[in-house]
């Protein structure tokens, strides 16, 4: 497998191998825990400090709890526990103050990564973060390795579909968002009326859809007036960290904000908590797409 695709065939672990997770916040490190733990291969989880939402789902497994000024440290925890895979997964709002850690051996071999971290995006950052981890003789694994089945699919996931007029702000959502992410600065676009309206900034999706509903509110966009979400990988990607990701509160914050559909790269993007999203779009009268990986697909 390449850094830029994803097989959704699942992952081949040795019978010896452990797998250690970096769990953020939403559920996707829940997800991952469970389908390791389905395997007979019970993770050890590092749960990042104040990023977590879900702290009790993992009672279950053995664990230690990290600050991310404590990043020196990682690599010693993660040998102590004898980790031989690991795959980051989840929500971590905000990057390691650097005035708050404390120097260290450890610190040291990470001193690169936290000065490029201060000045470029988050794709150059993640590439560095791999490189760094499997140095130290951990084998670094996407999300979607081992739990292939939340990778999003090719067509239409739910009832409703795409007008003629939503394959435009589609195609110009998707544009943008391919725009931003070959600059390292997000994964998404909004689109209305055939235009690009909003883009994805370091606030996150959730910040982006709050940002188009604001827009709403202030009367800058005409009440009825339809319009898409499209997430995708940035060009390059280091997809074994960052997968694009849609759930159920996407689904809700794209409705709040008068979209009437998601799209996101089939095989390149992740769909969490798959029967809540089309139940809740299908409830919602949202269209859930995947388009190609290669280009956005055209109406009919």
């Amino acid at each position: 497998m390449t850094k830029t695709e994803v097989t959704g065939t699942g992952l081949d672990l040795a019978p010896d191998a452990k797998v250690g997770i970096i769990a953020g916040g939403g559920s996707l490190p829940v997800e991952i825990a469970l389908a390791l733990a389905r395997q007979g291969k019970s993770p050890f989880v590092v749960l990042a400090a104040g990023e977590v939402d879900r702290v009790s789902d993992f009672d279950a497994y053995e664990q230690a709890t990290l600050k991310l000024e404590d990043l020196g440290s990682l690599l010693p925890t993660l040998k102590r526990h004898r980790v031989t895979h690991l795959v980051t997964a989840g929500h971590i709002t905000r990057r390691p103050r650097l005035g708050a850690m404390r120097l260290s051996l450890g610190l040291l071999a990470w001193v690169p990564t936290l000065l490029v971290g201060a000045t470029h995006g988050d794709n150059t950052v993640l590439k560095l973060f791999v490189r760094r981890i499997e140095r130290g003789g951990i084998k670094v694994v996407g999300a979607h390795e081992i739990v292939p089945e939340l990778v999003a699919v090719e067509g239409s996931l739910t009832k409703s579909a795409p007008r003629k007029s939503d394959w435009r702000d589609i195609e110009a959502a998707h544009a943008a968002a391919k725009a931003i992410g070959a600059l390292d600065i997000g994964q998404a676009a909004v689109a209305i009326g055939g235009r690009t309206i909003a883009l994805e900034g370091i606030e996150g999706t959730d910040g982006l859809l709050e940002r188009t509903k604001q827009l709403r509110g202030h009367g800058r966009l005409a009440g009825r007036t339809r319009g898409v979400l499209v997430k995708c990988a940035k060009p390059g990607q280091e997809l074994r960290a960052d997968l694009p990701s849609i759930g159920p509160q996407t689904v809700e914050a794209a409705h709040a904000a008068g979209l009437v559909g998601i799209a996101v790269e089939a095989g390149r993007s992740l769909i969490l908590e798959g029967p809540a999203v089309v139940a809740r779009a299908d409830a919602l009268g949202l269209f859930v797409i995947g388009l190609p990986a290669a280009e956005p697909a055209h109406a009919s």
